[in-house]
């Protein structure tokens, strides 16, 4: 039987660390954003938003016709409940539109002090069964962002037991204990995981010690970190499972990754659901999110328990990257250049790629510059300094440039 296209695609969710990269997510293809505010979250060293922020973000979200989710998923101490109540009112003065939560207590009192903003599940709260979901539901909640633990199957069953929102996570980061509930940061650093103080502790390197032995080195430094998890090849079973969210994790992470990585699951995302019959996964969507910083790849817990192979212990397994070179600030199309804002060193001789949200992206070998005073130069060494470029290639504002380091 042939299927015509795919009316109600899932959600696209993107990090925004700052309202820079909510905008550039936004504009490069997300349907919605998750931020933090400045306090009860998971990532206390990201920028985070103020309220004022958060209304100026809403509004540029909602006038793109996307939304804007705030986490407040801290596992909360009696300490943090005492700002929940005005927290949460500020929240829905700023138009968010969901509140992520994990804490019984911040979703109970959340649901009394922001009552017409939507509460989503995070993650932290391990949710792995319909029944669980079942219950979630009872209380209020519209949407569960599933455990990391939990696999494709189980996501059918869920979906065949309970009408409810799904979300998951498709891309990024993963972590090595159950559901992000580490206590190693806790141990070695003081640093709460679950009050957003995480250190990243997984990824240090560890000596192996025999007993026998009086502090001699055993074997060579090791991790014990996970691969990072990408699904981008795999959308079409997440969809016919129906996924109703697709979550990108990272918002400490930089522009370049959230624009690179959000705009080739936007191309996968439309592709399917435009003629899913007919779809063919592109190897250069692949290709392209290799090109924003990250560790080798997997699947996680999709298709079984990860093993062995899906761990790094030995080599942190990075990939050469690109730096995120030039924003595109104009283009004259009669005299062929291009108005940058320098993000990092640009020189005569380079061999630079430019891509956007819509265009193919392209090569193209620097060999001629000026500065904002046409002042003639070898290279751009000066942080958001203003460059100009010849560039036979028309390109829009807000695409980006980008070199291999």
């Amino acid at each position: 039987m042939t299927r015509g296209p795919i009316m109600n695609k899932p959600e696209l969710l993107a990090p925004a660390g700052n309202l820079e990269k909510l905008k550039f997510a936004i504009q490069y293809g997300a349907n919605a954003v998750y931020i933090g505010g400045q306090s009860l979250g998971l990532r206390a060293n990201a920028d985070n938003f103020s309220f004022a922020e958060m209304k100026e973000a809403t509004d540029f979200a909602h006038h793109h016709g996307a939304k804007v989710f705030v986490a407040t998923n801290i596992i909360a101490h009696n300490e943090d409940l005492h700002e929940v109540d005005q927290f949460m009112k500020n929240i829905e003065k700023a138009g968010i539109d969901a509140i992520i939560v994990a804490d019984p207590a911040l979703i109970e009192r959340t649901k009394q002090a922001a009552p017409s903003v939507e509460l989503h599940l995070s993650t932290q709260q391990s949710t792995t069964s319909w029944p669980s979901v079942q219950f979630w539901k009872e209380e209020g909640v519209s949407r569960v962002v599933l455990a990391r633990e939990v696999s494709l199957q189980e996501i059918r069953e869920i979906k065949k037991h309970v009408d409810i929102e799904i979300e998951t996570f498709i891309h990024g980061a993963m972590c090595i204990a159950y559901s992000g509930r580490c206590v190693l940061s806790n141990h070695f650093t003081a640093r709460d995981s679950n009050r957003g103080g995480c250190s990243q502790s997984c990824r240090w390197q560890y000596d192996m010690f025999s007993e026998l032995q009086e502090w001699e080195r055993n074997d060579t430094p090791f991790t014990m970190s996970s691969k990072d998890l990408c699904m981008i090849e795999h959308l079409p079973e997440l969809i016919d499972a129906g996924v109703d969210s697709f979550k990108i994790e990272g918002r400490m992470k930089s522009i370049h990754y959230v624009a690179t990585v959000t705009n080739q699951y936007r191309r996968a995302i439309d592709a399917y659901c435009a003629n899913p019959d007919q779809y063919v996964f592109k190897k250069e969507w692949l290709e392209e999110i290799s090109k924003a910083a990250h560790r080798s790849m997997t699947t996680g817990f999709f298709y079984g328990t990860p093993d062995e192979k899906d761990l790094l212990y030995i080599e942190r397994e990075d990939f050469p990257a690109f730096d995120f070179a030039g924003l595109v600030l104009d283009y004259d199309e009669e005299k062929q250049i291009v108005t940058l804002q320098q993000r990092n060193k640009i020189s005569i001789g380079d061999t630079v790629e430019f891509f956007g949200p819509t265009m193919e992206r392209f090569t193209w070998k620097v060999e001629q510059m000026w500065n904002e005073k046409d002042e003639t130069i070898n290279t751009a060494p000066h942080a958001m300094m203003t460059v100009k470029m010849k560039l036979e290639r028309p390109v829009k504002a807000n695409d980006m440039m980008r070199k291999q380091k």
